[in-house]
Parts: C-alpha cells; sequence; structure tokens
C-alpha cells in the first residue's frame, strides 16, 4: 500500500491554524468535509467526535512531532488521508512531550479494519525516518510536501 493510495494532493493543509489537539481536529474534519464533492456529505462534527474519542483511548501522538489521528465513518465510501503541518509545533498529548508537527488524519470506513490497519502500518514506516519528517517540515508549500511524500512512497 502507498500514501498516495489515499492521500490526494490537495489534501495537504501546508499551515494548520489550531494550536491545540480539539482545534486541529476541528479543523481538518472540516477541511475534509468540504474536499467531499460527489460523495456522500461527511458530518464534520460526527468526525471531530469521533475522532476525540480514539483520542481519549490514547494519544495518536506517536513521538517524534507526528501524530495520526484515525476513525471509521459509516459515510465515506474509501479510505482518505489528510495531512496538515504546524511548523511552530503544537500541543497533541504526544508520548514523547514534545511538540506535533506533522498531523496525518486517516478516515476509513466503517468495515474496513484490514485496510485501516494496513494504512496506519504504512504511515508508521514512513515517519521512522527523521530526514523525511524534516524534509517535510521545511517543504515551502503544499504541493512540495506531496513531492516528498511521492518521493519517499516509491522507495
Amino acid at each position: 500500500m502507498k500514501v498516495v493510495d489515499f492521500l490526494a494532493p490537495d489534501a495537504i493543509i501546508p499551515a494548520l491554524r489550531g494550536a491545540s489537539k480539539s482545534e486541529v481536529l476541528s479543523e481538518m474534519a472540516d477541511f475534509l468535509s468540504g474536499r467531499q464533492q460527489g460523495e456522500t456529505a461527511i458530518d464534520p462534527r460526527a468526525l471531530c467526535r469521533i475522532l476525540e474519542e480514539r483520542e481519549q483511548l490514547a494519544s495518536t501522538a506517536i513521538g517524534d512531532g507526528i501524530a495520526i489521528p484515525h476513525g471509521k465513518l459509516d459515510d465515506i465510501g474509501h479510505l482518505v488521508g489528510i495531512l496538515g503541518r504546524s511548523v511552530a509545533g503544537l500541543a497533541f498529548d504526544s508520548l514523547d512531550g514534545k511538540p506535533t508537527h506533522i498531523v496525518f488524519m486517516l478516515v476509513a470506513p466503517a468495515n474496513s479494519a484490514g485496510i485501516h490497519l494496513k494504512a496506519l502500518a504504512r504511515l508508521s514506516r514512513l515517519f521512522r525516518d527523521a530526514e523525511f519528517r524534516q524534509r517535510l517540515i521545511a517543504a515551502p508549500d503544499s504541493a512540495t510536501m506531496y513531492r516528498i511524500i511521492v518521493e519517499e512512497d516509491a522507495k
């Protein structure tokens, strides 16, 4: 599985406005809702609630400046990713206590356990690479961020 299978070039927020976990989850849910053209409309409040419920189980901020909030929705027909970046960093209850810079939201159909887990595993492997993480944080715009992901995905 490749990240570009579930991340579109226009699904990147290069400068997240939110400064907290709840603000960023809401911002990203709104962003995804606004992108869903021609499909069943996603209720951003419902998505945000699902993501926050998952965060209550354990933080999805895995450390090294990375968070991968994820959840499942009945209203979505396929796996979708949204990438957000906070150059300054934000509080996301990270396991290592450090600020989070990259937030990759993953939303899967309610009945798709296998693909959801494969995507999480792929993202975890990708984000282990410190140079890759730094390149994403330093990229000047969303197009460059996407190109960096495509290059890393091809390895």
